[in-house]
């Protein structure tokens, strides 16, 4: 009796973190749509320069690795290899592309995209650590492998909530005019990004942090964006920043569902040691 209900435990909780991966699998093929339908990179791969050698190329070459490995995610026996692949691919183009060219020419417009590019790789690495199901300590996918991929995405986030307080003139405009009070809510929102990576980074709290990370990104896509999209009131960046905010958000609940288990509360300084 013991076992059957622990079994249905187990298809539970895999059931529900299937939903998910699932919902990381859907953005990554409308991720890789988007692409083909620009006949350039989708937002999230932008900006690249224009001197990258075969630049047409690489931005088909995005557009097709999103697309095989969102599909691939849907499939028992290709989920870890279409993970595996898209944690690559992500590392290769933070440590490539994203990194060095923040160093070459700092600014917020490297800097932000260097910080959203280390949020998807750690989801991505989240996802592949989770669906390989090796619990030995592995410095990719077992234990260890895990924690130091939500490291990633925790430190990636406290930029993002400085970005808040350096831009105010930015951000603070984004407010929508009944909720009255942009400057507060700016510094609201930045103040919750920095806290929900330190969360993260350190361990206290993180089940909570990474939830309350990931609702924070949905009420921006939805609060922010969609009415804008609505009304039409956004210029090339804005929808580019637009569908950042849904891919991060994706991004996001992959990282909060590799909690499930944990408790809500815990107090310690990091959960797995490196």
């Amino acid at each position: 009796m013991q076992e059957a209900d622990q079994l249905n435990q187990n298809s539970d909780a895999l059931s529900v973190r299937r939903v998910a991966h699932a919902v990381f699998a859907v953005m990554l093929i409308g991720w890789g749509i988007l692409g083909l339908i620009k006949g350039d990179f989708a937002p999230g791969w932008q900006p690249v320069p224009e001197s990258i050698p075969a630049r047409l190329a690489l931005a088909y070459l995005c557009s097709f690795v999103c697309l095989a490995t969102g599909a691939g995610l849907f499939w028992r026996r290709t989920a870890v290899l279409a993970a595996r692949i898209l944690f690559v691919y992500l590392l290769l183009w933070l440590v490539l592309l994203r990194l060095p060219w923040m160093v070459v020419a700092f600014g917020v417009g490297t800097w932000w995209s260097a910080c959203s590019t280390a949020m998807m790789a750690a989801s991505a690495w989240v996802l592949y650590s989770s669906l390989s199901n090796n619990t030995r300590d592995s410095f990719i996918t077992g234990d260890k492998g895990l924690g130091i991929a939500r490291i990633l995405f925790g430190v990636a986030l406290i930029p993002f909530g400085l970005a808040h307080f350096l831009y105010l003139d930015a951000t603070a405009p984004l407010v929508p005019g009944w909720m009255l009070w942009p400057v507060f809510w700016s510094y609201f929102t930045g103040g919750a990004f920095i806290a929900a990576g330190l969360g993260v980074v350190t361990g206290v709290y993180a089940r909570l942090a990474a939830a309350l990370v990931t609702l924070q990104f949905a009420m921006l896509t939805l609060l922010v964006w969609v009415p804008r999209v609505i009304t039409g009131n956004l210029n090339a960046f804005q929808w580019g920043e637009f569908f950042v905010s849904i891919i991060l958000t994706a991004c996001a609940l992959v990282v909060a569902d590799s909690y499930r288990g944990k408790p809500w509360f815990a107090w310690r300084k990091r959960e797995h040691k490196i």
